[in-house]
């Protein structure tokens, strides 16, 4: 299964309505059916999964013992902004509001393929994380990440 990968910039419309970037709709399998969970990101973006990307991760999410508070803190916080979305005849992606006030997003979004999943930004918000990441530091996390497992392929 291909990885979504690449970054995209499309203007959203007054009703929050945003074009699905065609180099990322020709990788996402046809069994999804151009259905997709929307949820807030981890950081001040949304992830944009789709619908059979989505199964995986409540797949693992089933996997999370919800009888410690742990895990039902991470699941609820995980899901409770979660929404189904399908595109509409023009491919595009009706963004909710409550999801748009979160990131930030107004009049254009930033795609970036992120792997499994879409994640889908705010251009100040976007500009502002990577303000804060220079070139060393992502070196530095680069190697810390994906060093170790370089070195077992050795």
């Amino acid at each position: 299964m291909p990885s979504f990968k690449g970054q995209y910039e499309h203007s959203v419309d007054n009703k929050g309505r945003v074009a699905f970037p065609a180099k990322l709709r020709k990788l996402v399998n046809p069994e999804a059916q151009d259905k997709f969970t929307i949820l807030r990101g981890l950081e001040p973006c949304l992830y944009l999964y789709p619908q059979d990307r989505w199964e995986q991760v409540e797949n693992r999410l089933s996997k999370i013992n919800s009888f410690t508070l742990k895990g039902r803190t991470v699941i609820r916080n995980f899901l409770r902004y979660a929404e189904d979305l399908s595109l509409d005849k023009q491919n595009r992606l009706s963004l909710p509001a409550h999801l748009m006030e979160y990131s930030i997003i107004d009049s254009a979004a930033i795609f970036i393929g992120s792997g499994d999943r879409i994640e889908i930004w705010s251009p100040d918000k976007l500009n502002e994380a990577d303000s804060d990441l220079s070139q060393e530091y992502y070196q530095e996390l680069f190697e810390q990440v994906m060093g170790d497992e370089y070195e077992q392929g050795d």
